[in-house]
C-alpha cells in the first residue's frame, strides 16, 4: 500500500501550510525520518521528516502552494509498486484532490479562533504572452509581465535567495497566493531580469542629472503569515484572558560572577548567557508553582506535566518562540547549547517541529536592546510569561555604603483565571532567590 502523506499539523493552531521546497523529488528514494520537504507555517519554515521509507511516487502539492492541514501532499510507495496518482487524487479527501493551481486564488481557509489567516484576495492572473518574433518561455513571460507589489509578503527562502543575489525582494513580482513571492519567482527574476534592471549598469556610466526627491506617499504593506498569526494570537490573549502584572528587581552580582566562571571552562557552544540563567531559574521556580505552568480549560486548570520554557526570538518578519524542553532537568550548559542550536536553525530557516512546539511557559528578554523594564503579553494557551530587561550597574546602598550593583528588572504577566497576585508574586520571588543565590542553578 502506498503511504499518503498529508500536510502535517505543526502547531496547535495551524490550519494550513505552504510547501516551500520539495527536498525529495519524484522518483527519488527517501528513508523514514529523512527530511522530505520544507513547509512554511504562520510561524516559520519547518523541515518535515518522512513518515515512511520508499520512493516518491508523486507530489500533489506544488512549491509555493498553500493547502489546509490534512490535505494530501505527496505519495510514497515501494520501488516496484505501481501507483495510480490520478486515482489517489480523485479519492483523497480535502482541497488538494484538485489539480494544483498556485497562481490562482488560495484554497478556502477555516474561520474562527484557530484559522491561520483570513482568506486572501484572488491573485491577478499573468496576461498571456503577446506574439513575438522570438519564442518566449513561460518563465520569461511571467517575469516580464507581472508587476511587483511593494511590501508584498515573501517566503523565507525567497528572501534569503534575493539577499544572497543582492536584490531588493520588493522588486520581484509574486505569483503565489495573495501575491506572495516564492522561490520560483526569485529564480525567474534572476534568469530573466526586467529590462530596466539589465540596463542599469550601462545607464550608471553617464552622469545622472539631479532629481527632485520623490513625494513621500503612504505605503500599504500586506501582512505576512507570521504577522497575521501574531496579530490573531495577541488579540485573542488580551481579549480573553484577564491579565495582571507583578514586577521585581533582581541583584545579579552573584549570577554574573558565576556566569563568568562557568564560561572560562565552556566551549563556544556551551557558553552561558544571561537568558540561559533566567530559563533555568524560571524552570526551577515552576516546579514550586505549577499553576504558572498551566493553561485554562473553562471548567478546569490543566497543570502541565513537563516544564517546557519557550523563548521569544526576534526575526525580521516578527517573533518566533523556540522551546527548551524539560528545562528544569537540564544543566545550564545543555540549555545554552540547545538555545544556540535552535536560534541558529531559526536564522537559517531550518527549523524543526520540536524547536517551536509544546511550550508551557514563555520568556521574553529585551535586555539585548538596553530595555530596563516592559510588560509581555501571554502566549496562549499558557497561563504566564516572564519579561526580563537588561542587566546594568546602578548605585545601591549595601551595608550602609553606596556601591555599584548589577541589577535586572523582571515582570511576570499572569492569567487571573488561573492564578492570583499573591501566588504570582511568590513565584517571582522564587526566581529572584535562585538568581541571587545562583549555586541553586547548578546543584
Amino acid at each position: 500500500m502506498p503511504e499518503l502523506v498529508p500536510m502535517p499539523k505543526l502547531g496547535f493552531d495551524m490550519a494550513e501550510g505552504t510547501l516551500v521546497r520539495k527536498v525529495k523529488k519524484q522518483g527519488e528514494t527517501v528513508a523514514k525520518g529523512e527530511v522530505l520537504a520544507e513547509i512554511e507555517t504562520d510561524k516559520a519554515t519547518v523541515e518535515v521528516e518522512s513518515p515512511a521509507g520508499g520512493v516518491i511516487k508523486g507530489w500533489v502539492v506544488e512549491e509555493g502552494q498553500a493547502v489546509p492541514v490534512g490535505a494530501l501532499m505527496v505519495v510514497i510507495g515501494a520501488a516496484d509498486e505501481a501507483v495510480d496518482l490520478n486515482a489517489i487524487q480523485g479519492t483523497a479527501a480535502g482541497p488538494s484532490s484538485a489539480a494544483p493551481a498556485p497562481a490562482g486564488p488560495p484554497p478556502s481557509r477555516p474561520t474562527g479562533a484557530n484559522s491561520s489567516m483570513e482568506a486572501a484576495a484572488p491573485v491577478a492572473m499573468t496576461p498571456a504572452a503577446q506574439p513575438a518574433a522570438a519564442p518566449v518561455t513561460p518563465a520569461a513571460a511571467a517575469a516580464s509581465t507581472a508587476t511587483p507589489t511593494p511590501g508584498a509578503p515573501a517566503s523565507p527562502i525567497a528572501r534569503k535567495m534575493a539577499a544572497d543575489a543582492g536584490i531588493d525582494v520588493s522588486r520581484i513580482a509574486g505569483t503565489g497566493p495573495g501575491g506572495r513571492i516564492t522561490k520560483k519567482d526569485v529564480e525567474n527574476y534572476l534568469a530573466h531580469p526586467p529590462a530596466e534592471a539589465a540596463a542599469a549598469p550601462a545607464a550608471s556610466a553617464a552622469p545622472a542629472a539631479p532629481v527632485a526627491p520623490a513625494a513621500r506617499e503612504d505605503q500599504r504593506v500586506p501582512l505576512t503569515r507570521m504577522r497575521q498569526a501574531i496579530a490573531r494570537r495577541m488579540t485573542e490573549s488580551t481579549t480573553t484572558a484577564p491579565q495582571f502584572y507583578v514586577s521585581s528587581e533582581v541583584d545579579m552580582d552573584a549570577a554574573m560572577e558565576l556566569r563568568a566562571q562557568l564560561n572560562t571552562l565552556a566551549t563556544d557552544e556551551t557558553k552561558v548567557s544571561v537568558n540561559d540563567l533566567i530559563i533555568k531559574a524560571a524552570a526551577l521556580a515552576l516546579r514550586e508553582f505549577p499553576n504558572l505552568n498551566a493553561s485554562y480549560a473553562g471548567d478546569a486548570i490543566i497543570r502541565k506535566g513537563h516544564i517546557n520554557v519557550g523563548n521569544a526570538v526576534a526575526l525580521e518578519t516578527g517573533l518566533l518562540t523556540v522551546v527548551v524542553r524539560d528545562a528544569d532537568q537540564k544543566l545550564l550548559s545543555t540549555i545554552a547549547a540547545e538555545m544556540k542550536a535552535m536560534v541558529s536553525r531559526v536564522r537559517a530557516n531550518k527549523v524543526q517541529t520540536a524547536d517551536i512546539d509544546g511550550s508551557t511557559f514563555s520568556i521574553s528578554n529585551l535586555g539585548k536592546w538596553d530595555v530596563n523594564n516592559f510588560i509581555a503579553i501571554i502566549n496562549p494557551p499558557e497561563a504566564a510569561i516572564l519579561a526580563a530587561g537588561t542587566v546594568k550597574p546602578i548605585p545601591v546602598i549595601k551595608n550602609g555604603a553606596v556601591v555599584a550593583s548589577q541589577r535586572m528588572l523582571i515582570t511576570v504577566t499572569a492569567d487571573h483565571r488561573v492564578t492570583d497576585g499573591a501566588e504570582a508574586a511568590a513565584f517571582l520571588q522564587a526566581i529572584k532567590q535562585k538568581l541571587e543565590q545562583p549555586l541553586r542553578l547548578v546543584m
